[in-house]
């Protein structure tokens, strides 16, 4: 079996906001086809079209080469290796940032390839089910302009989830920093006011995280609002600095009264074994499509088993990136939570339309996979709807 092409898609909702700081409104999606009639389907979560054109520019030579002429003829088996050529044919251009990114779909769409042609869910090509059931946690998405309403619109969000079946939640708690929404101010004491809310709204018996999307500059500004937050049983606190400060990261680590996740933005193991080793974080979050596809995420997942860490792994996007976050998931004896929202409780149009995620939530927990490779099949018709325009420049 040989590769013949690799097509590129970039689809945006209508309507796109750019304060929203949301990454679900626009995709990449590859579809690579085989001389065997049978093609393989990934994403990424990076600016769409950097990605593409890591994969559609010609490259100058051997060491910037463009994505497309790397894997093109290539034998869609040959996982690993086809990722280290890569890895190797883009240094110059690459090594870190959408390059990666652009190989995580491709490598994304070559397990998919691999689990049709052998007719098995991509799991049980990553190590077989260990674990028999994945707990899915709800990603709580507040709105308002003010706090007051985001409080509120969060609290409701926590009741919907848990009433939906939900065990987890994961509550955004942004009222400054790079991620706020609409122009949302508010200060740490409120922070905490927002956090005791939604406890006392979910109950002692229901898992809670709190994801602060960098918002501190530095460890002592954050230990001194978290500290407070013992008594909340958080299970762990997301991105509270800028993924470049490992040394703030150890702080936390050991300060901190709960786990301390990150790991969303990074690209290959390399970055992630600087988390750990040297940010000492207690859970690791790869996301399959921006850390390099299942082959690198996987070599991630081991490196945090070798310490001891938790994997959590991150996923906001559409259908296709959540199926390969719980294949993976449902690989990993270390990975208690994955992010999964049903498309029905989902406002993102492109996680709604774009293809059913393949996977049963059941009584809290979703059951394994059982249709060949992502087990997900693809939209033609949002393909078409949500395409972007063709850039002019």
């Amino acid at each position: 079996m040989k590769i013949t092409a690799i097509e590129c898609h970039v689809l945006v909702v209508p309507g796109l906001q750019e304060d929203a700081t949301s990454s679900s409104q626009d995709n990449l999606v590859v579809i690579v086809h085989t001389d065997a009639g049978i093609s393989g389907v990934g994403e990424t979560d990076t600016g769409p079209w950097l990605a593409r054109a890591a994969i559609e520019s010609p490259g100058s030579h051997s060491m910037a080469m463009g994505l497309k002429d790397v894997y093109l003829g290539q034998d869609p088996f040959d996982t690993a290796a086809l990722w280290d050529r890569a890895y190797t044919a883009t240094c110059m251009s690459g090594r870190r940032g959408a390059v990666i990114c652009a190989m995580g779909a491709i490598d994304m769409a070559l397990w998919d390839i691999k689990g049709k042609a052998l007719n098995l869910p991509v799991y049980k090509l990553l190590g077989c089910a260990v674990q028999k059931t994945v707990t899915p946690y709800a990603s709580l998405q507040p709105e308002g302009t003010n706090v007051e309403l985001y409080t509120q619109t969060l609290v409701a969000w926590a009741k919907k989830a848990k009433a939906a079946g939900f065990r987890a939640g994961k509550m955004e708690c942004t009222l400054a920093g790079p991620y706020r929404h609409q122009a949302l101010r508010g200060t740490d004491e409120q922070a905490t006011e927002i956090v005791r809310a939604v406890r006392q709204a979910v109950g002692p018996d229901f898992a809670l995280m709190v994801d602060v999307q960098y918002l501190w500059r530095d460890a002592r500004s954050c230990l001194r609002t978290v500290k407070k937050w013992d008594e909340f049983d958080i299970f762990f606190l997301e991105t509270p600095l800028l993924t470049d400060n490992l040394e703030g990261y150890a702080q936390l680590a050991r300060e901190a009264p709960m786990r301390i996740a990150a790991g969303e933005w990074l690209n290959t193991r390399h970055e992630f074994r600087e988390l750990m080793d040297v940010g000492l974080v207690d859970v690791a979050q790869p996301d399959v499509g921006r850390v390099g596809g299942f082959t690198e995420a996987m070599r991630v997942c081991h490196m945090a088993e070798d310490r001891g860490r938790l994997i959590v792994p991150h996923c906001w996007k559409t259908g296709i990136g959540i199926a390969a976050s719980a294949h993976m998931a449902f690989a990993v004896p270390h990975c208690p939570f994955i992010e999964y929202l049903p498309a029905a409780l989902c406002d993102s149009p492109l996680r709604r339309d774009l293809c059913s995620d393949g996977l049963t939530f059941k009584d809290g927990v979703l059951l394994p996979p059982t249709k060949p490779g992502l087990g997900i099949e693809l939209n033609a018709g949002a393909l078409k709807t949500y395409r972007a325009k063709p850039l002019t420049i």
